[in-house]
């Protein structure tokens, strides 16, 4: 917070928050202006820190070469230098003698004219055409090349080279996506939006990047300092280094202690590492109490996490939330326990580690400059924790030499992304069978002895090393799945200071899903707290917390540093009255909204910004520009089916049903994902009392794969609405089988069965929600 007059500001405030409500068509003061400053894309106010950063420019690797000769050579050929290379003989590992690959009958031809690397392959319209290849992607374990289209757009082709051995079953072209052919058209077709490396890659590959992207032109004109992960991606801009290295010894003074540099990484070196003889394990010892030993961390995040950026312009040394919006332990990304399941890139799973707590950092296991392991095997683990007692049979169970006697195949059990790439969990976790039965989380154990039951690990390792601890994993399971008693779970969760940071502050966005006196309560207390992560889930959840109570939660969160924070919490109040509150309050709120909007307007090459000003706009009560706004996103991807079914409401809310009921229709004929269209065609016929449609366009919805249990619920009312109280109860006990514990199906199945009479039935359901 930024000081204690506004602490006691938002205490008085924020309890009669509780009690107001708030007008959905109020317009929040002057946030329209705001808006419109911002659409004219005006430069923010420089202030010091950037000036300072002005004063440094990028001057390219090889001007480290002749004072860090060592670090220079460790970093060449490394995954950073190769991370993106013009096409030669020296970077180009695929097999370009003329060889083809035949994906779903179309044969892509790989082959050299001249100096050029060609791939001939079906492009935006289908057709085969030659496309030369304007970069090598990546090295190993596949390499992948990317192509130039019209508007500055660098594409990633999915036909990519396996580089592993041959006895690894590399050293071949495989297709990204061998199960389903990809088609053009489909945002994961090479040509498609989700294969852009301008958005979707270039921030990580390249040093000191910055997209260009024009909106009115759809264009690219992006640029950069060095296409590769140079020195200067993790040192900063190194112009006043050089400087300093060729300063006079008594003029060096004037540098700063990073001797010219944005950061430094020295204090590491600070801490002194020394092993607990009965644990076996090491503890940090720091030598300077205000040494940042982890400060690297936030600095390899920017690239080895998943996260969008917000704003662009980050340097090694920014904050990390100042820039990007990081996933926390959301499902589909994560399991309940927090495993990886999606890509995601280290960061969130290392900040649930006890490694981390404990103040482990990345160079303690990686080297930065080689991007290699400082050991291999279990050496590398030996750094901290004792051999003679971890490195034995009597504690990894297992005959020594062997595979399972290896530290990382119990505590960083890997899954292989883009068919050959095998990627370790950096959550360091102890095997937990256990929660394989009661949450559904895999486990190593039976990850290698497939043809064993979990709970027959489980009773192995309970003999072993006793009764397993609680897991946070429970309290998590119990949010995704609507538990009966998640408010609780959460709740306790999120209190225990104990908990790793990233955990507490998943469940914090979970909570307004089960908000009550008591979690609006807690809720109310984080937003004042100082737990960057924590806002960070509130602030993502906001919209989820209901109107007459959100400015209580949201108004703290205008007051933040982190400028991710702000912008989020902005966008949740767009629609407040914010007229009734203090000039200092709108000032912040402004502050927010703006950047939120500044934040759209970067990334609005995609339609998901583009929507988002859009629904900014109809909140603020400018319909026409919401409506152009959705237009733009289905014009960019005509597949995003969010523009549809959002720009459908915004025709509901105006009195424009029938134009709804068109958009809706036309989106069935356009975007992949069916289901949520169908839902709201649906709702729009049942608006229109077309009961007859609208119930298959319902049913349809309801009995998708992808379809959400209250897609279920809408359609059991739906037919309890016709008279089909019996199917409608069926439909809610299957959907009960699908999702067990989901608080609305229960409620249905209580109430339908109360008006059926069949009161045994509605009670024992009445009781499931106790």
């Amino acid at each position: 917070m930024s000081g204690s007059s506004m602490r006691n500001l938002l205490c008085f405030l924020l309890p009669a928050l509780l009690l107001l409500g708030c007008d959905k068509q109020s317009s929040p003061v002057d946030s329209r202006a705001v808006v419109e400053r911002n659409e004219s894309k005006a430069p923010p106010p420089a202030d010091e820190k950037k000036l300072a950063q002005a004063k440094r420019t990028y001057v390219g690797a090889e001007a480290c070469a002749s004072c860090h000769a060592s670090e220079f050579e460790s970093w060449q050929n490394s995954h950073h230098d190769m991370a993106m290379k013009l096409p030669t003989p020296e970077t180009v590992v695929g097999d370009f003698d003329n060889t083809e690959f035949d994906y779903f009958g179309t044969v892509s031809r790989f082959s050299r004219q001249g100096d050029k690397y060609v791939v001939r392959t079906d492009g935006p319209d289908g057709k085969l055409q030659d496309f030369p290849v304007a970069y090598t992607f990546g090295i190993e374990p596949l390499q992948q090349y990317l192509i130039e289209l019209p508007g500055g757009k660098l594409q990633a082709l999915s036909v990519a080279w396996d580089s592993r051995s041959r006895e690894a079953g590399g050293q071949r072209w495989f297709h990204l996506y061998p199960d389903e052919e990809i088609k053009p058209g489909d945002p994961l077709h090479w040509t498609g939006l989700n294969q852009n490396w301008n958005f979707m890659c270039a921030d990580c590959h390249s040093t000191n990047f910055q997209k260009n992207y024009d909106t009115a032109t759809r264009t690219f004109a992006s640029e950069w300092s060095e296409i590769n992960v140079g020195c200067e991606a993790c040192h900063g801009p190194a112009s006043r280094h050089v400087e300093w290295a060729n300063a006079a010894a008594d003029q060096r003074a004037g540098y700063g202690d990073n001797l010219g540099l944005e950061i430094s990484y020295r204090d590491r070196l600070t801490g002194v590492w020394q092993m607990d003889g009965e644990t076996g394990i090491a503890q940090l010892v720091k030598n300077t109490a205000s040494a940042d030993i982890q400060k690297e961390i936030q600095g390899c995040a920017q690239c080895h996490s998943r996260r969008s950026t917000a704003f662009p312009g980050a340097h090694p040394q920014s904050k990390f939330l100042d820039h990007f919006n990081p996933a926390l332990l959301r499902d589909g990304l994560y399991h309940a326990d927090g495993q990886i399941n999606d890509e995601v890139y280290v960061y969130g799973s290392f900040l649930q580690s006890k490694m981390h707590g404990a103040g482990v950092t990345c160079s303690n296991c990686h080297n930065p400059h080689t991007t290699k392991v400082r050991a291999e095997g279990n050496a590398l683990c030996a750094q901290c924790h004792l051999p003679q007692k971890f490195d034995t049979a009597d504690h990894h169970l297992h005959q020594a030499g062997s595979d399972g006697a290896q530290c990382v195949s119990c505590h960083m059990p890997e899954k292989t992304y883009m068919q050959v790439d095998a990627r370790r969990d950096h959550s360091f976790r102890v095997p937990r069978p256990d929660l394989s039965m009661s949450i559904g989380s895999p486990n190593a154990c039976t990850g290698c002895h497939s043809d064993r039951p979990a709970s027959w690990a489980a009773e192995v390792l309970e003999s072993k090393f006793g009764k397993p601890d609680p897991h946070y994993g429970e309290a998590l399971f119990a949010g995704r799945t609507g538990a009966p008693d998640a408010e609780g779970r959460l709740l306790n969760l999120v209190m225990d200071e104990a908990q790793p940071e990233i955990v507490r502050a998943t469940a914090v966005s979970m909570l307004p899903h089960f908000l009550s006196q008591t979690s609006a309560q807690v809720l109310q207390v984080i937003a004042q707290g100082d737990d960057a992560l924590l806002h960070l889930g509130l602030a993502q959840a906001l919209e989820n917390v209901p109107e007459r109570i959100r400015p209580a939660v949201a108004i703290p969160l205008l007051y933040e540093d982190e400028k991710v924070i702000t912008a989020l919490a902005a966008n949740a109040m767009a629609g407040a009255p914010l007229e009734q509150y203090p000039e200092e309050v709108r000032r912040q709120f402004n502050r927010g909204l703006a950047n939120y909007q500044r934040s759209e307007i970067f990334n609005g090459d995609r339609p998901e910004s583009l929507a988002n000003l859009a629904g900014l706009f109809f909140q603020q009560g400018q319909p026409a520009k919401s409506e152009k706004y959705f237009r733009d996103a289905i014009a960019l991807e005509p597949g995003y089916s969010p523009a549809y079914i959002n720009l459908a409401d915004l025709y509901r809310a105006t009195g424009r049903e029938q134009e709804s009921e068109r958009v809706l229709r036309d989106a069935l004929a356009t975007v992949m994902d069916k289901t949520p269209v169908e839902h709201s065609l649906g709702l729009s016929l049942v608006r229109q009392k077309k009961m007859q449609e609208a119930l298959g366009f319902l049913r349809a919805a309801a009995h998708s794969d992808t379809a959400p249990p209250h897609y279920v619920y809408v359609y059991a009312i739906g037919l309890n609405s016709q008279g089909k109280a019996d199917e409608a109860i069926r439909e809610l006990e299957r959907a009960l089988a699908r999702f067990p514990g989901d608080r609305q199906i229960i409620s249905g199945l209580a109430s339908l069965n109360h008006e059926q009479g069949n009161m045994a039935a509605a009670e024992k359901y009445q009781q499931l929600l106790q």
